[in-house]
């Protein structure tokens, strides 16, 4: 068993961090935070607008700020942006602050999920097979070495998908009421 008061979920867009956490946070009584979607809130702009202002650096910036501030808290469940990884300094935040679950899908799956989303900033490419693949290659070893759990998200519904991965948290999370 590994205790930690916050369990946070990372992998790719389109791998259910949202839809499988929301289910998850009912289940173990912890408060939801989409991390995109926080930003949202806080900055009153959509996450396509700030990359067009900001750049994706600027996005970074926030994104990290925010997640020093969540991982802080406590009985959450964080569903981060799938680039959250890239940054060293948060790999270690969120190592330090929590139970970390990698949801891994194949790509052919996100292309499935996101087909019809067009507010992705990251995809708005010609070919958005090539940039998941490149970006799988890129943050999968990241996913990898943050991770204390791997978890194939590939199921086509979300709610088996979320009553699978918390039968293996039963195994190897414990909810710990005193970690900082």
């Amino acid at each position: 068993m590994n205790p930690a008061s916050n369990l946070i979920l990372v992998g790719p867009m389109g791998a259910g961090k949202s839809s499988i956490g929301k289910r998850l946070a009912r289940r173990f009584g912890l408060a939801f935070v989409d991390v995109d979607e926080a930003i949202e809130a806080q900055t009153g702009a959509r996450i396509p607008v700030i990359f067009e202002l900001e750049g994706e650096a600027g996005f970074r910036r926030r994104e990290s700020e925010l997640l020093a501030e969540l991982c802080a808290g406590r009985d959450q469940l964080i569903a981060t942006g799938g680039g959250a990884v890239l940054s060293e300094a948060n790999r270690s935040l969120l190592s330090r602050s929590g139970f970390v679950v990698w949801l891994r899908t194949g790509v052919e799956r996100q292309l499935d999920r996101l087909a019809q989303d067009r507010c992705r900033p990251l995809l708005q490419v010609p070919d958005r097979e090539r940039r998941l693949r490149a970006m799988a290659a890129e943050r999968d070893p990241l996913y990898r070495a943050v991770c204390d759990l791997a978890f194939d998200s590939d199921q086509r519904r979300v709610s088996v998908a979320a009553e699978r991965l918390a039968g293996l948290l039963a195994g190897h999370w414990q909810r710990d009421a005193h970690a900082a």
